[in-house]
């Protein structure tokens, strides 16, 4: 408790505090992403148990913190071969994060597709037929969303706690850190799901950033260290970016049309 109350203590509380609620940011789209599938009515009962689940992990992830530590020990050895000169090592860490980034990126591929190809489609069918209105959008099934969302907290759960366990290694700071960064992303992830679908280039942009973020993961799972400040740099840049687009073209909408009187000549 002295800790917890210390300058070094609560420097540690805030800086692990900020790292897990950007680390979270992942977390939150992607759910905002599946989530959307849903009723509007049901997602935000989906949204607090994604995040919850999210929340329990992390909290029995943190429990068994020499477990988890013990993930970085090698598990597979590969012999060197062709170019290979050394023997290449697979740790249980580095086969999850090879599974989750495989995961991350088929789902955000399927998504894509589905926004784009699958809409065009939709429209041309709705157009063969001489529909008036659009063809309301089958919801998955809550199971199947929530597995999903499993799938992911999981990964992103384990990737979390190994980052707190580098930082620090006094549990009940850690703990705090994670149930206020989890608190942070319930209070938002409403306004970030709202947000997502009522603009379709930032869904759009939401999934490239999942794709992405899927490749990271998979790059990690081979040893190949990618700093996460470009990756998050990069992400933010490009949010900038279609904001200032969103700013624009909603100014533009609002601009009145100056109406002139004709001018006829005289004779």
């Amino acid at each position: 408790m002295e800790y917890l109350l210390s300058g070094e203590g609560i420097a540690a509380l805030i800086t692990l505090t900020l790292l897990e609620i950007v680390l979270g940011i992942d977390n939150i789209i992607f759910i905002s992403i599946l989530v959307g599938k849903l009723p509007e009515k049901e997602q935000a009962r989906a949204r607090t148990i994604g995040l919850s689940l999210a929340l329990i992990l992390r909290i029995v992830f943190l429990g068994f913190a020499a477990w988890i530590a013990g993930l970085t020990a090698p598990l597979i050895t590969i012999q060197p071969f062709l170019t290979l000169d050394v023997p290449f090592e697979l740790t249980g860490r580095d086969i999850i994060l090879l599974l989750g980034g495989l995961f991350l990126m088929a789902k955000a591929t399927t998504e894509l597709y589905s926004k784009l190809e699958g809409a065009e489609e939709g429209i041309e069918e709705q157009k063969n037929r001489g529909s008036a209105e659009p063809k309301k959008r089958k919801s998955s099934g809550g199971f199947w969303l929530i597995s999903q969302i499993v799938v992911l907290d999981i990964v992103f759960s384990i990737d979390s706690v190994i980052t707190a366990i580098g930082l620090t290694k006094n549990l009940p700071l850690m703990i705090i850190a994670v149930v206020i960064a989890v608190g942070v992303m319930m209070i938002t992830s409403g306004w970030i799901s709202r947000f997502i679908h009522q603009h379709p280039s930032i869904k759009i942009l939401a999934l490239s950033f999942l794709l992405m973020v899927g490749m990271v993961l998979m790059i990690e799972g081979l040893h190949v260290h990618v700093p996460r400040g470009y990756v998050y740099f990069s992400m933010a840049f490009s949010v900038a970016v279609e904001a200032l687009n969103l700013r624009f073209r909603t100014k533009s909408k609002q601009k009145p049309v100056e109406l002139r009187s004709p001018n006829y000549d005289k004779e």
